[in-house]
């Protein structure tokens, strides 16, 4: 018998996040071993009267060739792939793995060459995206890896994710709609906004120029759980220097300690106290890699804990956040690249949020009874 959070989960995704409508293409994508809910959102994306593709994923497949593959099969662009992108009009995606770590012996060098050639497919989906005729999104499935890193058993891990997405209350959608709205008070103010400070005790005082920049409110569309507000920085605005509360994930692997200095938009410092090299090569991916493709500010203030997953990681209230590489373009960044790897900054220990001279979040609090966390 299926869990009933799984069946909740999965009609909130196909008709809330996605809504998903009669007679589309809807691409069903995740880890075989995710089949419970995959299964579930088949039957509703059915029941909505669309038509699914399913899509299975293997991660040990990704090992092999990341570890044996040539330079040119790194590089390689499967030409079904730009076609199906183009086809699609949703795609609900299971973030899980077996093994988180299955990467993490891989060659850095690979792992770039091989995330640059999807670069093409990528871009593709956010200019589908972000001129509306491609809605997406993904979600955590509850699974013993993650559980793992985020030093949970199996079931408080379930527990967790279900109560960041609301999941535990009679009506999930009813509750992202009031979240909605609190965000969009908070998306509203950033409009028209020329510049970002973010400050931290870690020793971070960063600028960001935002001026023509859109802010998006997430409230459950594109990430579930959500809970961020984000736009996109000009991209030779960023000035000085941001270090990482926590230890920044991609690709399974963890690094720690990550210090970055910027000078006109472009990193031109950065450290690591553990996978410097990886850092190193991710920000040599390609020309865009250096480059900021994101700013965002957490707000769901029902994640509280690090979880080395950075979908939950990223949305914690009275957290910040940038992205290295590629941009949404529906927030006026353009930024290409095969690299999107978010880093988080936290606030609560001591921090600051300033735009245009004024003072929005303090220790991670937000100054307007009206924005999140506040009601």
């Amino acid at each position: 018998m299926c869990d009933p959070r799984l069946q909740k989960l999965a009609d909130l995704l196909v008709n809330y996040s996605v809504g998903v409508r009669g007679g589309q293409l809807v691409r069903v994508r995740g880890p075989a071993f995710a089949e419970p809910l995959l299964l579930e959102i088949y039957r509703a994306v059915l029941a909505a009267g669309a038509h699914p593709l399913l899509r299975l994923g293997c991660e040990a497949a990704e090992e092999i060739l990341l570890k044996h593959g040539s330079d040119g099969q790194l590089r390689y662009q499967h030409p079904l792939t730009l076609p199906e992108v183009q086809s699609i009009d949703a795609s609900i995606d299971l973030w899980a793995e077996e093994n988180t770590k299955a990467l993490s012996q891989c060659d850095p060098a690979h792992l770039a060459a091989h995330q640059s050639a999807r670069r093409p497919m990528m871009d593709l989906f956010m200019r589908r995206s972000a001129a509306g005729q491609l809605k997406w999104v993904g979600t955590q499935y509850p699974c013993q890896a993650s559980a793992q890193d985020a030093e949970m058993s199996l079931a408080d891990y379930e527990q967790f994710v279900f109560a960041a997405g609301h999941l535990d209350e009679v009506d999930p959608a009813a509750r992202w709609r009031q979240i909605s709205q609190r965000q969009q008070y908070l998306a509203d103010f950033m409009q028209g906004k020329k510049e970002m400070r973010i400050v931290a005790a870690n020793g971070t005082d960063l600028r960001l120029g935002i001026e023509g920049r859109r802010w998006v409110n997430c409230d459950g569309h594109e990430n579930f759980p959500d809970g961020e507000v984000f736009s996109g920085p000009l991209l030779d605005s960023a000035q000085g220097r941001i270090r990482f509360s926590f230890p920044a994930v991609h690709n399974g692997r963890e690094v720690q300690d990550v210090d970055l200095t910027f000078r006109d938009g472009k990193v031109v410092k950065a450290s690591a106290g553990k996978n410097q090299e990886y850092l190193l090569a991710m920000l040599d991916m390609d020309a865009g890699s250096r480059l900021l493709g994101e700013c965002a500010m957490g707000t769901n203030y029902h994640i509280t804990r690090f979880t080395r997953n950075t979908l939950f990681d990223e949305k914690i209230g009275g957290t910040c956040h940038v992205a290295l590489g590629a941009g949404y373009p529906e927030t006026g960044n353009d930024n290409s690249s095969g690299l999107h790897w978010d880093m988080v900054v936290d606030l609560r220990q001591g921090g600051r949020i300033e735009v245009d001279g004024e003072i929005i979040n303090v220790d991670g609090r937000f100054t307007n009874a009206r924005w999140p966390g506040n009601g």
